[in-house]
């Protein structure tokens, strides 16, 4: 069966739907989103890449430039500084295959027939997003081994550990989001891609490689005030046992900010893109 067969096949105008069988949003969505799994483990090159560049960077940084670059010394090492950076870093480079995934089904029609059997913008843009989350933590779970094996050492409590993957989810799917509401507004999966650029250029600027306070002054209140550098400072200490203070909290809030503006602005884009 191809990955387009996702939903049972239109029924003939006013033909009544059987009692108890029409299926959900949920359904449509768990179903679309099985979709998405499988088309990424078909695109063997995406995946290739969005393990391998975030191991490289953190391979470069660490054996490169780790010695060159000073932390607190609350860090026995550069690598159980940089680690959680690049976690996050890794989330943004998985969550940015969304916006050509969304803007390849726009292009392809495969919407307009999914739209003929009753499955609203809502669960197909939601098969997408979980898709992604599936990947980013299977990709995440990937980078973290490389890291435990050239040296870094989490000292995370339960707690800790469970706060700190409920931060990283939270990116996780609102960068998912957001890179589907980019699918939207591009007109072609070349155009998608380069709009989640600066998506997956944000954790540069912040406290993911360098602390805030070697910035130049023009750039120390963005890199302190944006939203990746609470999500980089949370998983940081949580996962180091350190006191992290209300800055899980603030990060989480930033999460829930932009997946409500995401949410809204896809729910409109592609009501826009689809008349």
């Amino acid at each position: 069966m191809s990955d387009t067969a996702v939903v049972r096949p239109p029924r003939a105008p006013g033909t009544p739907v059987p009692p108890g069988r029409a299926p959900g949003p949920l359904t449509h969505a768990a179903v679309l989103a099985a979709r998405s799994v499988r088309i990424s483990r078909r695109n063997t090159d995406a995946l290739i890449m969005s393990l391998a560049l975030p191991i490289m960077l953190m391979l470069i940084f660490v054996y490169f430039f780790g010695g060159a670059i000073e932390t607190s010394a609350l860090y026995d090492s550069y690598v159980m500084y940089v680690v959680p950076g690049v976690i996050l870093l890794c989330a943004g480079f998985g969550a940015a295959t969304t916006a050509t995934a969304v803007s390849e089904d726009m292009k392809g029609g495969i919407i307009d027939r999914f739209r003929s059997v009753d499955v609203g913008g809502t669960p197909i843009l939601a098969g997408h997003v979980a898709a992604s989350t599936v990947r980013n933590l299977c990709a995440t779970a990937v980078v973290f081994g490389v890291a435990l094996l050239i040296g870094f050492r989490p000292a995370a409590s339960w707690d800790g550990w469970l706060l700190a993957a409920t931060v990283l989810v939270a990116y996780i799917v609102a960068l998912s989001w957001i890179s589907a509401a980019i699918g939207l507004l591009a007109r072609s999966p070349e155009a998608a891609s380069g709009f989640t650029f600066f998506m997956s250029f944000l954790p540069y600027p912040s406290s993911a490689f360098v602390q805030v306070e070697s910035m130049p002054s023009w750039l120390h209140g963005f890199a302190e005030h944006q939203p990746i550098t609470p999500a980089i400072e949370s998983l940081r200490g949580l996962l180091l046992g350190q006191e992290v203070g209300n800055t899980p909290w603030i990060a989480l809030a930033w999460a829930g900010g932009m997946l409500a503006v995401a949410l809204a602005a896809s729910g409109v884009l592609f009501r826009v893109r689809t008349r």
